[in-house]
């Protein structure tokens, strides 16, 4: 599950993080106010207003806008409020923003020079550990630095039974060649950043930038976190955080009738329980000539309402030309499947699109009978082959 800025930023404060204050609003006289509100706690005089979306890459398309003045906050938030939000990371259409963020401007002049920092907290799968990666080069891709400049991008593997250690906090530090006040401050940023992403059972923390102040401070400028949703019942306040306006509407539905669904970009639809089969129900139809629409398991609990409405969510998808059924009943029983396409069918109504149906196992006898006698253009099948090769046929 992903967070907005704001709320990953409240997130990592309560762990002891410094971040960059800002405050929410939804609408341009909001804005003013928490423009007012800021000035009084931070004594901050320009402001950074922000859309709040699931994507990085905001600055780009024009969701960070530097405010100078307090009539300027009202005038750029409503030009961020509301706006289609294009970034590298969002659909051809961009994402609408909802909400913006009124923030302090933590680049001032000061003694010292600012320096933007990269910094992530992410489990090396390979490993087997937790990973802090880490860069002098903030503010910027961190893909593309990989590509021109991977000798700048460090990594500290973290032994999850031990935790992070002082000399690793140390030694990221020190390689982002800070020294002083900088150091000290950077280690204490370190240490509580990673006590934020262990204690809420994150699958990422990203920080990009990681500022240095021109006063020697670190602070968190961004703040892009990802929760772990396996985790969710650990952490039911954070659960009550999901923003579904940000979610694809197919996703959140198939989510709210408890299926496992992946929308993708072909023409063959595909329904199957289990996700083992899924995937080598994907590669049969990639054999037969097809290319699989959809990842969707119906789970091994499947029955007739939960069927129609994996089908309904599969036809809205007008790329589909042709539904691939394939169950194995173990737990689920074939004939609940059976009937399940034979409703849908029924209720759906003017299906012009082939389905081909294949149910093995508890009372597959008695489904394929139901599927050849319902009269509709259902095509059954017992065996995979079998299936994927009328796939070919009618595709």
């Amino acid at each position: 599950m992903n967070l907005h800025e704001f709320q990953g930023k409240d997130i990592l404060a309560s762990y002891g993080v410094n971040v960059q204050r800002g405050i929410t609003a939804t609408t341009p006289e909001e804005a003013l106010e928490a423009a007012k509100k800021l000035n009084e706690q931070t004594g901050t005089e320009w402001y950074v207003i922000k859309a709040q979306i699931h994507a990085g890459g905001r600055g780009k398309g024009g969701g960070v806008k530097l405010a100078k003045s307090l009539d300027e906050v009202k005038t750029v938030a409503g030009e961020i409020l509301g706006m289609m939000l294009k970034t590298p990371q969002t659909s051809a259409a961009g994402k609408k923003v909802n909400q913006i963020m009124v923030a302090e401007d933590v680049y001032y002049p000061g003694p010292s020079e600012t320096s933007e920092i990269y910094m992530s907290v992410l489990l090396n799968r390979e490993a087997g550990r937790n990973m802090i990666m880490y860069s002098t080069e903030g503010g910027v891709d961190i893909e593309q630095v990989a590509a021109d400049t991977p000798e700048r991008i460090f990594t500290e593997e973290i032994d999850p039974k031990v935790g992070l250690m002082p000399f690793q906090a140390r030694k990221i530090a020190f390689n982002l060649g800070l020294s002083g006040a900088a150091f000290k401050e950077m280690v204490k940023f370190v240490s509580a950043l990673y006590r934020a992403y262990d204690g809420i059972d994150a699958g990422l923390f990203e920080i990009n930038p990681v500022l240095k102040t021109s006063d020697d401070k670190i602070l968190a400028v961004d703040a892009k976190v990802t929760l772990d949703d396996n985790a969710l019942f650990r952490h039911k306040d954070y659960a009550e955080l999901r923003d579904k306006r940000e979610e694809d509407p197919i996703d959140v539905e198939a989510g709210e009738a408890g299926l496992n669904f992946v929308n993708l970009d072909g023409n063959v639809g595909c329904m199957v329980n289990g996700a083992g089969l899924a995937m080598a129900t994907m590669d049969i139809i990639k054999m037969a000539g097809g290319n699989p629409a959809n990842f969707l398991d119906v789970g091994g609990t499947a029955d007739a309402a939960r069927v129609e409405k994996a089908f309904r969510i599969i036809l809205r998808d007008d790329s589909v030309e042709a539904i691939l059924v394939n169950i194995f009943g173990g737990i689920v029983r074939c004939d609940r499947v059976a009937q399940g396409v034979i409703d849908a069918y029924q209720n759906i109504g003017d299906i012009d699109i082939p389905i081909i149906v294949r149910l093995q196992g508890t009372n597959a006898e008695e489904a394929k009978k139901m599927i050849d006698e319902s009269g509709l253009k259902v095509h059954s099948a017992i065996a995979l082959q079998e299936a994927a090769d009328k796939v070919k046929e009618l595709v």
